[in-house]
């Protein structure tokens, strides 16, 4: 079998970097809905490769590749007028737990990234999982029109 390198699409591919799964986000965050999008505002989203060992410790878990997204922060229906102001709210999204799944299985990387979004935000509202999935549905159709 003699083919040149170059004759593959992933012969001289990498492993999206964190600036490319910022952009990855940020497409799977246009696809979702406008009413979803708009009831975000203020959430920070970051990108890192794993998360940080005391987030690990504090949820008991040993391994950083079992941890794909994570929310923190106050969930809106635990906030009301009479609470002292809370730093921002956080989604993290990490990387190489991500690409380890992704590898695993037979999802887009963009489909996974979308879902991890969606599932980590939904946190945030306190959403069912089938809302969450519901919600999914219409960023896939976005993505597909």
């Amino acid at each position: 079998m003699a083919s040149s390198a170059s004759s593959s699409p992933w012969a001289d591919s990498k492993a999206p970097s964190l600036d490319d799964f910022e952009i990855l986000a940020r497409e799977a965050w246009e696809r979702l809905p406008q009413l979803f999008r708009d009831l975000c505002q203020g959430v920070v989203f970051q990108i890192h490769d794993f998360a940080d060992d005391q987030v690990l410790k504090d949820l008991q878990i040993e391994s950083p590749f079992d941890l794909m997204g994570l929310y923190q922060g106050v969930h809106i229906g635990h906030k009301d007028g009479s609470s002292l102001p809370h730093g921002p709210n956080y989604v993290f999204l990490y990387r190489r737990a991500i690409l380890d799944y992704w590898i695993e299985n037979e999802e887009t990387l963009g489909h996974l990234v979308t879902h991890v979004l969606v599932h980590e935000i939904g946190h945030h509202f306190g959403l069912s999982d089938a809302d969450m999935e519901a919600i999914e549905a219409d960023a896939a159709r976005e993505e597909t029109a």
